[in-house]
């Protein structure tokens, strides 16, 4: 495992995870971990996979949990994690994290459900364990739901914790002070927020700087957000398409008047329904594909600074005509 190979001094550890060359000491010698190696002149030495248990560590102890609980907490994930190459693979370990989280969900659970949510932060990436654990388990609680399988109060209760946690994930991302910012919101009457959460989660890892403004956002506050924030780019969530047909149109057209020098997307699964008038306000829509994403993201910030460093239309200043002076006399 690559991962493993030391190769980052303590000073350069500070930096990548944000926590302090004291705090990593204190807590090599108070917990044992983490346990990097040692140079012949008793250097320090971390790996990517200390650096990656550090980050996680920070995020669970800044969630409000005790150190020496989250540093157990790691130490026995890290030992099944460097040990499983070594078994026969009979599950898949996202899938069986994610399904505790629907089980506890459905039983309300609170004790179960915050802890299997803070297990499956412990399996990977914050992206990664959204996109393969969290978001999952909340798809499957809805669609339980919607069978009549458990009641709202499960999805309601679900939807809560993982969406504390996906927030909790997004603060834990660095984000360089000169970021391009994106503008994110979900349409009016929209009040799945996690989709939301999900994708500034992504564009943080990417390097870029979110600004949430949260479910239900009318095209007059985002007009307001645009002009005061400038972001440059905004995104909008769509998981169901308003109705009419005729509202939809209005809605796509007032919030393109909303961002009229700023390139807006719209995502969701309710977008490909509006693609039509969407694109015709010079909109996109965004792909499922996360590096089709990317890609998008690309072409919108280009075509938005472009915009933006075209020269104003220059105006001939004509000089008011001299006035005919009455002679004196």
């Amino acid at each position: 495992m690559d991962n493993l190979s030391p190769r980052y001094r303590i000073h350069a550890v500070s930096q990548l995870t944000g926590v302090s060359t004291a705090t990593l000491r204190a807590w090599e010698r108070r917990y044992g971990f983490p346990s990097p190696s040692r140079t012949s002149s008793a250097y320090r030495l971390y790996s990517d996979f200390d650096v990656d248990l550090l980050k996680r560590m920070r995020a669970l102890v800044e969630s409000g949990i005790a150190p020496n609980e989250a540093a157990r907490e790691l130490l026995e994930s890290s030992a099944q994690t460097l040990t499983a190459p070594l078994l026969p693979e009979v599950e898949d370990p996202y899938q069986t994290a994610s399904a505790r989280i629907v089980e506890s969900a459905a039983r309300l659970d609170t004790t179960a459900l915050n802890r299997e949510v803070r297990r499956a932060l412990l399996l990977d990436s914050g992206l990664v364990a959204f996109e393969r654990i969290l978001r999952p388990a909340l798809v499957e609680i809805g669609e339980r739901w919607h069978r009549g399988e458990v009641s709202i109060a499960s999805e309601h209760f679900a939807s809560h914790v993982i969406s504390a946690a996906t927030l909790d994930l997004l603060r834990m991302v660095t984000i360089p002070s000169d970021a391009p910012s994106v503008l994110l919101a979900c349409f009016a009457e929209e009040h799945h927020v996690l989709p939301l959460y999900g994708a500034a989660l992504e564009l943080a890892t990417w390097g870029f700087r979110p600004v949430i403004l949260g479910a239900r956002t009318p095209p007059s506050a985002i007009a307001r957000a645009n002009q005061a924030l400038k972001p440059d780019i905004v995104g909008l969530s769509c998981t169901l398409a308003p109705e009419p047909a005729s509202a939809a149109r209005e809605l796509v057209d007032a919030y393109a008047d909303a961002c009229p020098n700023t390139p807006f997307a719209v995502g969701g699964s309710g977008a490909k329904e509006l693609e039509h008038w969407i694109v015709a306000r010079g909109g996109k829509v965004i792909p499922a594909n996360s590096s089709e994403r990317r890609k998008l993201l690309d072409q919108l910030l280009s075509a938005g600074r472009a915009r933006n460093a075209e020269p104003e239309p220059e105006v001939a200043l004509l000089a008011p005509k001299a006035r005919r002076q009455k002679p004196v006399h």
